[in-house]
């Protein structure tokens, strides 16, 4: 395992998902359920989702050098545009997905440890298919082709996030705002694409 490698996706996972609707998930879950028995059940769904990206950027390495660059270089942009785009309404939009997961979750209390942890594992994998984190996996996979350093720091990562919201979230969103964070996301984004398109020219 490349300890740099790991660290590298980490820090670009954990920046992006920290403003992202995986936080308030798990937020908002943690006050339904018990915090242990959320963290169990969001760490496991994000355990698979992260594995099926690491193979998805496993199988794209078998394309041309070239095609994969270029395809990371375009993930890295997406990314960051997404990002930007959407910061502005990112500290308004809160409250409603706050109210989104506590519908899907149900009445506070009412299950076990497992139900919980098995209910957690079920919101968070149905909501994470397709979003940046995931696509961020592959290109990083891809572009490293280091497949258990990326998995292990994307995956710490995604822990890292969703065990703030389960212990410290409220008081996390009262002194930073999800706005400010996006374009921190957006900002690694584009540090990301620049390596990029310096590994095009210099190829």
């Amino acid at each position: 395992m490349d300890l740099t490698v790991a660290a590298i996706a980490f820090g670009t996972i954990f920046l992006v998902e920290l403003p992202d609707k995986t936080f308030i998930a798990a937020l908002v879950l943690s006050t339904r359920f018990r915090p242990l028995a959320v963290w169990v059940g969001v760490g496991l769904a994000f355990a698979v989702q992260t594995g099926v990206a690491v193979t998805a950027g496993a199988l794209a390495t078998l394309l041309p050098d070239a095609v994969i660059r270029t395809a990371a270089l375009l993930i890295f942009l997406a990314g960051a545009v997404v990002l930007v785009r959407t910061a502005p309404g990112a500290d308004a939009s809160e409250k409603e997905q706050e109210e989104e997961y506590a519908a899907k979750a149900g009445a506070e209390g009412t299950k076990s440890f497992v139900k919980a942890a098995v209910a957690s594992f079920l919101i968070l994998f149905a909501a994470e298919w397709g979003d940046l984190s995931q696509l961020l996996t592959i290109s990083l996979v891809t572009k490293y082709e280091d497949n258990l350093s990326v998995f292990l720091g994307a995956w710490a990562a995604l822990l890292t996030v969703s065990g703030l919201a389960v212990l410290a979230g409220r008081v996390l969103l009262r002194y930073l705002k999800l706005s400010v964070l996006h374009y921190v996301g957006a900002a690694v984004c584009l540090v990301l694409a620049a390596l990029t398109v310096y590994e095009l020219v210099v190829a």
